[in-house]
């Protein structure tokens, strides 16, 4: 118990290393689907390419956009992508590399989905039944059927109990022909998906290490500064729900003791401390102008005195940060009584 506890605590240290879990998590889930699947073969000439090629492409496009869903950064990427430029620029590079990030981690998922399906052989078996080399495997020349019956024939090939070919080919000769073509398709694909994430985890740092750091660097502050304001927010309005209701009872009490109800009044001491955390905000119309300032045009990203907001912008922009004045000078007198 206490080895799952010290893994879920690491998933929870940062976004990286939560998105990691998630992605493993979805990864071991498409094999549980995949094993879980009841996969029926229509055997038909015209469907048996359809149906396999489905099953090998659809599932892990479904897969890719639900790493995209479950990713929390796609809502932050958007909002980054689309908000106004304001007192902040956008980088390009950041936005790539959340960008890369998100799809890296989202291909995993339909990787597994597609490279397990390759090695069981299923779906290449239906899909290209009808291709098998029959002049090659089979007796091709076997009287009395034309090249549409020939396909029948072979489209029934996955589904063992209803096929009736074997003096034009036998079932396990085709079915053994596909599967070793699939497994080897299968690992070819998973030795092309190692080599390319060997390449991008190893090589991208080694030309662009400078701006490699610099975007990841951002993306974290972008992700960590979107965490805390959402913590301040909900710590504002609770302190605002706090002084509201507090005023409320406030009132009420007044009306009761107009009303001859003498009842015993006890200011809770919390109270002061939420009024304090309001930070002059007190009204409905003063916060929905913040909340549409932060989006319209966020800070700067360098540190300076505070300065006072003008509208939708900020006194002081352009101008040097003012420098404390220099500390002044003072003598002390000690005085000794004798």
């Amino acid at each position: 118990m206490d080895k799952f506890r010290m893994i879920f605590q690491f998933f929870q240290s940062n976004q990286e290393s939560f998105m990691n879990g998630i992605c493993g998590i979805m990864a071991l889930a498409s094999t549980q689907m995949y094993s879980a699947f009841d996969f029926n073969c229509p055997c038909l000439p015209h469907y048996n390419l359809a149906y396999g090629l489905g099953i090998l492409l659809v599932p892990p496009f479904i897969l890719f956009l639900l790493g995209f869903v479950l990713n929390n950064n796609i809502s932050m990427l958007a909002e980054e992508w689309r908000r106004p430029q304001g007192q902040r620029g956008k980088d390009p590079a950041v936005l790539r590399y959340m960008f890369c990030s998100m799809a890296q981690r989202a291909m995993i998922a339909p990787a597994v989905w597609v490279s397990v399906t390759l090695l069981d052989g299923k779906c290449v078996t239906c899909a290209f039944c009808t291709s098998v080399p029959v002049e090659t495997l089979g007796n091709a020349s076997h009287p009395h059927l034309s090249q549409g019956e020939i396909q029948r024939v072979l489209a029934r090939i996955p589904c063992k109990e209803i096929y009736n070919g074997q003096q034009l080919i036998a079932n396990e000769v085709a079915v053994r022909y596909l599967r070793c073509i699939s497994q080897a398709l299968g690992w070819c694909f998973v030795l092309l998906m190692t080599t390319l994430a060997f390449l991008v985890r190893s090589l991208r740092p080694c030309f662009s290490q400078a701006a490699f750091l610099k975007s990841r660097y951002w993306s974290h502050y972008i992700d960590i500064e979107r965490k805390l304001f959402d913590e301040t927010c909900a710590e504002h309005a609770k302190s605002f729900a706090k002084v509201c209701i507090q005023q409320f009872f406030e009132g009420m009490s007044t009306d009761l003791v107009a009303a001859r109800c003498h009842l015993p009044r006890k200011a809770p001491a919390d109270v002061g401390e939420a009024a304090e955390k309001l930070l002059g905000i007190t009204d409905q119309g003063t916060m929905n102008m913040a909340l549409k300032s932060w989006h319209r045009c966020k800070p700067p990203l360098h540190l300076h005195p505070p300065a006072l907001p003008t509208g939708n912008g900020w006194a002081g922009e352009g101008q040097p940060p003012t420098h404390p004045s220099a500390p002044r000078k003072e003598t002390a007198a000690y005085y000794s009584w004798v």
